[in-house]
């Protein structure tokens, strides 16, 4: 009976001062889709990505409710880094569900707008951001205003604070009733109660830690691991400290036990040795953790775990096609092209055989090419010509009617011949061959098969309306090797020998996209055809071993994109990567990307888009 009254005086106590609502809670996968596009419009930055974090904890003063009931010590906060807009993974502090959605579009907008001042101090920037968005954007002034009488009434009462402590609540209220009106808070030992409606106030160092690397350390697990982060509400980031690694191999006796690291305090990210032996429980110990202790021992671990991405030796890599060429790469925080700072490797299947068509594929194969027949160039009269089989009557008349009037040419041109028309297009191919198409997408496919599947089906099509094509994949280890591989040049035919190198590719490394896509358009400048088309399979983000990761891979690829367009070839990427929609309307504009929800569709699909494009 004792247990019984106390677990109910618990959950009591418990929800009484928890002060959120559950049943309203509002997910950040739930406007998740919406959220970049609005930050986009607010003006936040393009490359930037979303991010969910974890509630913070705060240090004001909690109500005597709270305290009793071990609750409000975390409260949802947001704010933004370089190249990342980190919300709340889900908001629940009002009972409404639409008051939730609200706030999440107010804290967007709050990080999307240019500030028109930077002020150093927390008060005066935040009524600086607030002041920005309701004169920039009035519409939000009434949701805005809704915000702000829910969020009052989860504030604490100035009646019931000391002086000091009421006299800082009211600045604050001021500032949040009529922006701008406050200039400084008084000051006061206890920290004031968060406020929900403005950005964090002061970020702490997170787990991308900008600490210099020793010149002869290994790439990190992170660094190295090339899948994807697993989707859902759980994709929260944690904020991280650094300190140094505990010394091992002393044993118990030479150290106190106050010495000893806890979770919270160390956790070891050596992986590699540590992983049968940890416990069952870690992971969801570490996602309650909301600082993680991070520590380097500059041990090269890297070398027991990532044997699969050491190069090869030459006699079992691919051939190599010469000693390649440097390619510069776009600085966005130096604002310049670096000249020469990549070097592009061409690369064939070494042991490639001649292949037939892959039987699964045969019937698809004549479909497409039945379709595909349909838009051939057909024969036309091509009239007005300086020779051909007949005279061009029209042509003539209009001839003599120049001479008559002493106008025209000595030669006209008075003839007309019967011949296929031409379409003028060539075409290349550009497959991500990365280390990430690897995985499967169903019980009998990986990426890679699909990719595969895609060439040859994209291949067949072009071949049946007799545009020029070339097919080149690509993958990156650093800067100093970006592998390109010949698949097929416009000079070669679509035959056994091509197809047999589109069954020796295999998956490996990094994708360094900038510099793939440079290679692709010198490459396709020097075609002569009036229309030139890029075409990229991705399945995935700009990324590779070194800084190329987040915005600095984003920037090179949209630069190289530009210079694309003004050599006069256009772009287009079907990728399978669900978050595309965040990184893609930035890189190639709102027409020049499809997302494939299933990849299976990807090989019958593409040469249909490719009709559709080039139409």
């Amino acid at each position: 009976m004792e247990e019984y009254i106390g677990s109910l005086w618990d959950r009591w106590i418990t929800q009484s001062s928890h002060g959120r609502h559950p049943e309203a809670t509002v997910w950040l996968s739930d406007v998740e889709k919406s959220a970049g596009l609005l930050f986009r419009a607010f003006g936040g930055n393009p490359a930037s990505s979303l991010i969910g974090v974890a509630d913070s904890s705060h240090n004001a003063k909690r109500s005597w409710l709270a305290r009793l009931g071990g609750t409000q010590k975390k409260v949802p906060l947001s704010w933004q880094e370089e190249d990342k807009l980190c919300l709340p993974e889900k908001i629940d502090l009002f009972p409404l569900p639409a008051l939730n959605r609200d706030l999440y579009v107010w804290l967007i907008a709050l990080q999307g707008v240019q500030r028109t001042s930077l002020h150093p101090d927390w008060i005066t920037a935040s009524q600086d951001r607030v002041c920005t968005v309701l004169n920039n954007f009035p519409g939000l002034i009434n949701r805005y205003r809704r915000l702000l009488a829910a969020h009052m009434t989860s504030r604490p009462d100035p009646g019931n604070l000391p002086p000091t402590e009421a006299h800082q609540e009211l600045l604050i209220r001021r500032a949040l009733t009529k922006p701008g009106s406050v200039a400084a808070l008084s000051a006061c030992n206890i920290a004031p109660w968060p406020v929900l409606l403005w950005p964090h106030p002061a970020p702490e160092i997170y787990a991308n830690s900008t600490e210099p690397r020793r010149p002869d350390a290994e790439p990190t697990m992170g660094e190295s691991r090339a899948a994807k982060p697993e989707s859902g509400h759980k994709k929260n980031k944690h904020r991280s400290e650094r300190v140094e690694a505990p010394e091992e191999n002393r044993g118990l006796i030479l150290h106190r036990f106050e010495s000893i690291f806890s979770w919270a305090e160390y956790i070891k990210v050596d992986r590699a040795t540590d992983e049968e032996d940890e416990p069952e429980n870690s992971k969801g110990i570490a996602d309650d953790l909301e600082i993680l202790s991070l520590a380097r021992d500059n041990k090269p671990m890297a070398k027991r775990i990532r044997f699969d991405m050491d190069l090869p030796s030459e006699a079992d890599d691919d051939l190599v096609l010469g000693g390649g060429r440097l390619l510069p790469e776009w600085d966005y925080k130096k604002n310049r092209l670096v000249s020469d700072y990549c070097r592009i490797i061409p690369m064939m299947a070494r042991n490639a055989q001649p292949s037939e068509l892959p039987p699964h594929l045969l019937a698809t194969s004549r479909k497409i090419r039945g379709q595909f027949s349909q838009i051939k160039p057909v024969r036309l009269w091509f009239r007005r010509q300086s020779d051909g089989t007949e005279l061009d009557l029209e042509a003539m008349v209009e001839a003599r009617a120049n001479q008559l009037r002493q106008q025209g040419m000595t030669q006209p041109p008075i003839f007309k011949d019967f011949r296929p028309g031409n379409r003028d297009l060539a075409s290349l191919l550009l497959a991500d061959l990365s280390l990430s198409t690897d995985t499967w997408v169903n019980n009998s496919q990986r990426i890679i098969d699909v990719i595969q599947d895609t060439l040859f089906l994209f291949s067949e099509a072009l071949s049946a309306v007799s545009d020029p094509f070339a097919l080149y994949g690509f993958s990156s280890r650093r800067r100093d090797h970006i592998r390109f591989h010949h698949i097929k040049d416009f000079s070669e035919p679509y035959n056994s020998q091509v197809r047999g190198r589109i069954q020796a590719i295999k998956p490996g490394y990094y994708t360094r996209l900038g510099a793939a896509i440079r290679q692709s358009t010198e490459i396709l400048s020097d075609y002569p055809a009036s229309r030139r088309l890029l075409l990229l399979l991705t399945d995935g983000k700009p990324n590779d071993l070194d800084r190329y990761e987040g915005r600095y891979g984003v920037e090179d690829t949209r630069m190289s994109i530009l210079e694309a367009q003004k050599k006069g070839v256009r772009t287009f990427c079907v990728t399978i990567d669900e978050k595309a929609g965040e990184y893609c309307p930035y890189l190639f504009g709102k027409d020049g990307f499809i997302v494939l929800k299933n990849a299976k569709n990807l090989p019958s699909g593409l040469p249909l888009l490719y009709s559709r494009i080039t139409r």
